[in-house]
């Protein structure tokens, strides 16, 4: 079980070991200086208050530190349940039809793995950002944290497979039975496609720095 008290011993410690108070690693995470206040981890109805995904993202970026060290700081089943081993592989190499089943789920041997927040989607995997065609939306180096169980909505990012393997990275205009419409990113244009030209269109959940 994730224990609320588990979690925020890590933000302390976390914090402890940059030489900062629980304040002063909001503020440098760029998040309001209360964010982690003792006094804001229990509600007035005496409720457990977490800090979200994204807060933790931000304190990992402006301390430049992992996921991996943030789990250790958790520690035990709790930081089991925190994190997940996906498998990535760089954008250029993804473009294969030997590395995904046609339900867009990573298959074969080529992937490696990273050490990534739990996603709620066991078939969840990461795709790397080579050069700067998506540039400044996405650069070099960045992970997209892609799920090909989350339900698709108008606006999602999302990553495209099409029928001669080429994979995409869009916005979702529109997906309906007959055509896909995608919005395109950084200095790509917008396409068109019919439904039957598309392999599978998975949802961008997270971009791992």
């Amino acid at each position: 079980m994730l224990k609320h008290a588990d979690i925020w011993r890590a933000v302390d410690s976390l914090a402890i070991r940059n030489s900062l108070s629980p304040s002063g690693l909001a503020r440098k995470a760029g998040l309001d200086p209360t964010t982690f206040n003792k006094s804001k981890r229990i509600t007035p109805q005496n409720k457990q208050r977490w800090p979200s995904t994204e807060s933790i993202a931000k304190i990992l970026a402006a301390t430049n530190s992992t996921l991996a060290e943030f789990v250790e700081l958790v520690g035990g089943e709790s930081g089991g349940l925190l994190a997940q081993r996906i498998p990535v592989l760089d954008l250029t190499h993804a473009a294969s039809g030997k590395n995904f089943d046609p339900q867009g789920r990573p298959t074969g041997n080529s992937w490696d793995e990273t050490l990534f927040a739990h996603v709620d989607d066991p078939a969840a995997y990461g795709l790397e950002i080579i050069g700067s065609l998506y540039a400044p939306i996405y650069n070099d180096g960045n992970v997209l944290i892609v799920s090909p169980a989350a339900d698709l909505r108008r606006g999602d990012r999302v990553a495209v497979m099409t029928k001669n393997f080429q994979i995409l990275i869009k916005e979702l205009i529109r997906n309906s039975p007959l055509k896909v419409e995608l919005k395109g990113l950084g200095s790509q244009e917008d396409k068109s496609y019919l439904a039957q030209d598309i392999v599978w269109i998975a949802r961008i959940l997270w971009v791992s720095q």
